[in-house]
């Protein structure tokens, strides 16, 4: 394998990865401290569309990681930025939270559903029958289908929730229009954050906790890859898929001192 230059820019997953439920990862506090000290480009992804990236950094800090807005990148940020470079300026209705619809504000759009360019599904806790139908019904009327990420469950203190892919299935059987993805694993949402702090695949790397999302979209953009073994995948699971990650570690604590 030939050797990758060394690391000077990183991007990590939140969930599973820095916290767990609400609580800060042991390790997670001195790695953000160790890169905010070294001044290295960094982001913190998430493919939860609900929140801001403001949102996300009062949250984050009320559990003493602090962590820059300009460091936090969520699908929805994502989606804006595919929407804004696809259609400036366009039409869109939209199911989804705040950190969405914040995000297609910020770039001029358009909240309608009257014959809207697009129908962008996202993340949120009350999904509405009405919403849904509405949405079906503008695909077929010729509205292009756009969802933040293909997450099929999402975590709470329950136990799974049915997330944006499921949704977007549903809409799929009802439309037959499948719909493009912005969030992980489409390469794109690395590519667009590391072009939102100036940095390059060849000299970044990419922290997650799961296989199907995280290590997949670090490998398909060009970027060394760090599984931890706090999230979803567990140790096992690695060999079940057809690729692999650069690095296997414990837990966040086990980079700090890589950075």
């Amino acid at each position: 394998m030939a050797e990758r230059k060394p690391i000077e820019s990183w991007l990590t997953d939140m969930d599973g990865v820095l916290i767990h439920e609400g609580v800060p990862i042991p390790g997670a506090d001195a790695f953000i401290r160790r890169l905010r000290d070294t001044e290295k480009p960094f982001l913190v992804l998430t493919n939860n569309s609900i929140y801001t990236a403001r949102d996300l950094h009062a949250r984050l800090a009320r559990m003493g990681l602090d962590v820059p807005v300009e460091n936090i990148w969520t699908s929805a940020l994502a989606t804006a930025q595919f929407l804004d470079d696809q259609r400036p300026g366009g039409t869109a209705y939209v199911i989804g939270e705040a950190g969405l619809t914040t995000a297609l504000h910020d770039i001029g759009y358009v909240l309608t559903d009257h014959e809207p360019d697009y129908v962008v599904l996202g993340e949120t806790r009350t999904y509405s029958f009405e919403a849904l139908t509405k949405a079906i019904r503008l695909i077929n009327g010729g509205a292009r289908f756009i969802c933040t990420n293909p997450d099929e469950t999402g975590p709470s203190a329950e136990g799974p929730l049915p997330a944006t892919g499921a949704v977007a299935a549903l809409i799929t059987k009802a439309t037959g229009k499948k719909p493009y993805f912005a969030g992980k694993p489409n390469p794109l949402m690395m590519r667009t954050g590391l072009n939102a702090i100036g940095a390059h695949s060849e000299t970044s790397a990419m922290i997650g906790d799961r296989m199907d999302t995280d290590v997949l979209a670090g490998l398909e953009a060009g970027m060394e890859t760090f599984l931890v073994l706090t999230g979803l995948t567990g140790k096992d699971d690695i060999d079940r898929y057809p690729f692999r990650p650069s690095w296997v570690v414990d837990s966040i604590a086990d980079l700090v001192e890589r950075v």
